[in-house]
């Protein structure tokens, strides 16, 4: 219905296209065009629109007739005939944010040349094909030939010269690129190294003193096998991978934006991500409960609830609910959820297909949509004039269950009865006015307001619409019906919207009417925009003519509804040129049509005292507070029109080019071509696709991501994108052997950490005093050949967590809701008051992700922006983090209780006290010189007068400023 009304000349000249008439030939017509039309062209429009252009505009020549009859990538802007119907003219006029030429406006007499011109057809005698433009076309099959599109192959470890030195086969891949580069690989770590590191990478908290001499005296030849296996069955795994996931998933518990709104049931997905990992749920059915939960088939109520919880990945993104253009807010929704599956799971940046086919990677704009109808084809959102994500009831108890129908019950009783009471304040109203009389009535037009009842059908009140920006209600027309009338008081133009979304009794064909009054101020242009079971439909109204049914409404059509209410009626204000009237409407059954009156007035109706409304209302309010608990969960469901969606034309969501068929991507495809169902999104048949052994992306991008979480850095360093614009992975042989190897092991990501864990190359010393070392850094500083291990941060939530662990603060509670839950805070509590004040001492990953606040060491460490979807975190060093770790009331706290911990042991010397807070912190024995440093601290002395326990607490603040600290080796 809408168009953009801010376009410049190229984007809006890409748009003269049209079917030419018979009087383009008439010679009259073409002598006037030679004289005042061709050379404005050359003028004006030549440098971007024909075909000597150095870079041509939105694909549009303007050098030959059938070059403005083929058009661009717009649609028709010259309607021959039709001036007053041609955009061109109201860009020429720099008319509703349309201006070209954009360096200045056209005299009015060249805009009246137009004008006359259109009007005589838009006669062209330029009969000569048009020259042919390069057009880049994307060639999908030599696209394939891209590293990351080719079929993944399983290949065969190669032949070592050294064949001692691999434990396992990934090992072999690793030592025959170093043996050819001629470049020797350090010694293994120590065996104290080695345990602290994998002990960070698969739990997230460092070894306790205990574990260290358990496992450094331990010489079985399966002890690492022990430890490996011992912390993969740990729950502490899932809370460390599933931190990992939510990176990647955006997760947050806000919407972020200027009016940040709390998702309260947000928590219930991270604690499905945690069980996933820690319960080695194969990552095909990880993804297909994402993307299709809802549509699964379950075996109890609890895993209907794992289903539907799982979905919530399609609705955490970041939103803006408060945006008044609807369908451009679901449209963002859509291109944020693709850009999140691209990244996520294909490593491809789909999102900039949007606009245009993807400049670098053989993605078409074609294939872009296809994914977006999908998409568009799930309800993912419930609108208002702030719009909001959706939520599903999770499954109960039947002792839950009963309560909530019970409360259920009593709460459509009480409104029944506050329906009732308003319905009869109204028609008292009415009653009341219609008594009065209108002698200010012109003849044959209807006298005074009327009640909605005196009406058929299904009628509604302008105030029963959705209004989007500041509509004026008014009586100042006496002719209207139930309370008065809405108008937009002609201005702000394209900020307003009224839409009704009526319920019919049943499926069928039902005529729509529109209530306004006429009069000379009106609009002769309203759009409307209905949708129904065949899809949109636009229109305009004329509301200076008088309505002719009844002088009350002007039909609008006949429409097909059914009873899921999911339709609509939308009248706009956008480019309208005088006041936007709205009174009712009404919808008949076409087959039993209400018959045009002239006049049909009915008679007042005796007044009759209605209910006591105030008090109904607040016996309503009380039933609400007191309504039972019931679980819900972020969620979205199959939407009720499901159908393909349209380009957007250079992304524009009110400017429509060709229908695309859902689908996936092209270029990642093979075999025959899957369809989604036609009696569902496709959201089902996506999952499937992502996770088919015939997909190359997916298996590679997990298989490089779990390579990066226990290396630092992935075989292919641009986690997120292996297109073009990516890098190329620096083992692609190895890489294709894991990603095989994930699939052949059922997707079990457990499976493929404990190899690479297990590796030689895992285990290798990230420092070493080869005789080598200065030329091996020399002919590989990036250590791309993995000749040592890399030295690593920890993330902020090891950070933390580590010094909770060491003052023995950490708790260790799994799982549930860490946000204030306001139902459990009184009557009075609203949704939007759940507050978080980061006191907790849980573990880092249930700490509450808010948009807009961030946890103070968060912000200092590099946490993931939630906004976004990140596989590969930041790391800097930057001044404020040494300023956290001095002046953190929390690095204090921590740092106070572990002195306090320590210094409760009264068999223990200064220099045991000593050795054990290395221990704790830093997984080691102290060296010499740090013992003694250590103990000068802690010693009271003539020079050291600083209280026992306040120099145990610097102590212990030392060293968790400390780089060791700080970093795994």
């Amino acid at each position: 219905m809408t168009r953009n009304r801010i376009l410049c000349w190229a984007s809006l000249a890409f748009g003269l296209l049209s079917t030419v008439v018979s009087a383009a030939d008439e010679p009259t017509g073409i002598e006037f065009f030679e004289k005042k039309i061709r050379p404005v062209l050359v003028q004006h429009c030549y440098d971007c629109h024909s075909a000597d252009a150095k870079a041509l505009k939105a694909g549009l020549l303007l050098d030959s007739r059938d070059g403005w009859k083929q058009g661009g990538d717009s649609g028709p802007a010259i309607v021959p005939g039709k001036p007053s119907e041609s955009l061109l003219i109201q860009a020429l006029k720099y008319e509703d944010g349309m201006e070209m030429p954009p360096k200045g406006k056209l005299s009015d007499e060249v805009v009246a040349d137009f004008v006359k011109w259109i009007e005589q057809g838009a006669p062209d005698p330029r009969k000569a094909p048009a020259k042919a433009i390069a057009r880049r076309e994307i060639d999908i099959e030599a696209g394939k030939q891209l590293w990351c599109f080719k079929p993944i192959a399983s290949p065969i470890p190669p032949a070592v010269k050294n064949v001692s030195w691999p434990r396992t086969d990934l090992d072999r891949f690793i030592l025959a690129k170093q043996e050819a580069a001629g470049i020797r690989a350090v010694g293994d770590a120590d065996r104290s190294t080695w345990l602290r590191r994998v002990s960070f990478d698969l739990i997230g908290l460092p070894p306790t003193p205990v574990e260290i001499d358990e496992f450094v005296a331990d010489s079985s030849p399966d002890a690492r096998e022990q430890v490996v296996d011992r912390l993969l069955a740990s729950p502490h795994f899932g809370e460390r991978w599933g931190r990992h996931w939510l990176d990647i998933a955006r997760f947050a518990e806000s919407s972020g934006g200027g009016r940040s709104m709390i998702f309260p049931e947000a928590w219930r997905y991270r604690d499905f991500a945690i069980r996933s990992f820690n319960d080695d749920k194969p990552f095909d059915r990880f993804v297909l409960e994402q993307l299709a939960g809802d549509l699964l088939p379950f075996d109890s109520p609890q895993q209907r609830e794992e289903h539907l919880v799982a979905t919530a990945l399609l609705v955490l993104g970041p939103t803006n609910y408060e945006e008044q253009d609807k369908q451009a807010l679901e449209f963002d929704v859509v291109d944020e959820q693709i850009d999140t599956l691209g990244k996520s799971l294909l490593g491809m940046t789909i999102g900039c297909a949007r606009c245009h086919d993807h400049k670098f990677d053989p993605i078409p704009q074609r294939d872009y949509y296809a994914l977006a109808g999908i998409f568009r084809s799930t309800h993912l959102l419930d609108h208002d004039n702030v719009s909001k994500w959706i939520e599903r009831p999770l499954p109960t108890s039947d002792e839950q269950a009963a309560a909530v129908k019970q409360h259920e019950v009593a709460v459509a009783g009480v409104k029944k009865q506050v329906d009732s009471a308003k319905a009869e304040e109204k028609r008292l109203a009415s009653a009341k006015k219609n008594a009065a009389g209108d002698d200010d009535d012109m003849p044959g037009t209807p006298r005074g307001p009327i009640e909605l009842k005196a009406f058929t059908g299904i009628v509604l009140d302008d105030s029963d619409a959705k209004k989007v920006g500041d509509w004026t209600n008014s009586q100042f027309s006496r002719h209207y019906i139930g309370d008065g009338y809405a108008h937009d008081g002609n201005k702000d133009k394209g900020q307003k919207t009224l839409t009704f979304t009526p319920t019919v009794p049943k499926a069928g064909v039902y005529e729509v009417r529109l209530a306004y009054n006429a009069g000379d101020s009106r609009a002769t242009n309203v759009p409307i925009e209905i949708l129904d079971l065949d899809g949109e439909h636009d229109l305009k109204i004329n509301q200076r003519a008088p309505p002719p049914i009844d002088h009350r409404f002007v039909s609008l059509g006949k429409f097909r509804f059914d009873e899921s209410g999911q339709w609509y009626i939308l009248i706009s204000n956008e480019g309208t040129d005088g006041h936007v009237i709205v009174d009712a409407l009404q919808l008949l059954p076409a087959e039993s049509r209400e018959p045009k009156a002239e006049s049909r007035q009915p008679k007042p109706v005796a007044a009759k005292p209605s209910a006591d409304l105030k008090d109904l209302e607040k016996q309503l309010k009380e039933l609400n507070e007191r309504a039972p608990y019931r679980p819900m969960a972020m969620s979205v469901a199959e939407a009720k029109q499901l159908e393909d969606t349209n380009i957007r034309i250079r992304g524009n969501v009110h400017s429509k080019g060709d229908k695309v068929p859902r689908g996936f991507l092209q270029v990642a495809s093979y075999g025959a071509p899957t369809q989604p169902a036609a009696k569902e999104s496709g959201r089902r048949e996506l999952a499937e696709w992502i996770t088919s052994s015939s997909n190359p992306l997916t298996a590679r991008v997990l298989a490089n991501r779990v390579w990066h979480h226990l290396f630092g850095v992935g075989l292919v360093r641009t986690v997120d994108n292996f297109g073009t614009t990516g890098e190329t992975p620096s083992h692609p042989e190895l890489l294709d052997h894991l990603a095989t190897r994930l699939m052949q092991h059922g997707w079990s990501v457990k499976s493929l950490a404990r190899e690479i864990v297990l590796s030689r190359t895992y285990g290798l010393a990230s420092q070493s005093q080869i005789s080598n070392l200065k030329s091996q850094i020399s002919a590989d500083p990036e250590n791309r050949l993995l000749w040592r291990q890399n030295r690593r941060r920890l993330t902020a939530e090891a950070i933390r967590d580590a010094m909770l662990l060491t003052s023995d603060s950490l708790d260790r509670t799994m799982l549930g809701r860490t946000l204030r839950n306001p139902k459990q805070d009184g009557p009075n509590a609203n949704i939007g008051e759940m507050t978080y004040v980061f006191a907790d001492s849980r573990r880092s990953v249930y700490t509450p992700i808010l948009r807009n606040r961030l946890l103070e060491l968060f912000e200092a460490f590099d946490f993931a922006d939630p906004n976004l979807s990140i596989g590969r975190r930041n790391i800097t060093t930057v001044p404020t983090q040494a300023l956290y770790l001095m002046n953190s009331p929390f690095v204090m706290d921590e740092s106070r209780d572990a002195a306090r911990e320590l210094l409760a042991q009264p068999d223990l010397t200064d220099k045991q006290r000593v050795e054990s807070a290395y221990r704790q912190t830093l997984g080691r024995q102290p060296t010499a010189r740090e013992r003694d440093i250590a103990l000068r601290i802690v010693t009271p002395s003539a020079e050291n007068t600083v209280p026992s326990p306040i120099a145990w607490e610097r102590l212990f603040q030392a060293l968790f400023a400390s780089v060791d600290f700080r970093y795994i080796e």
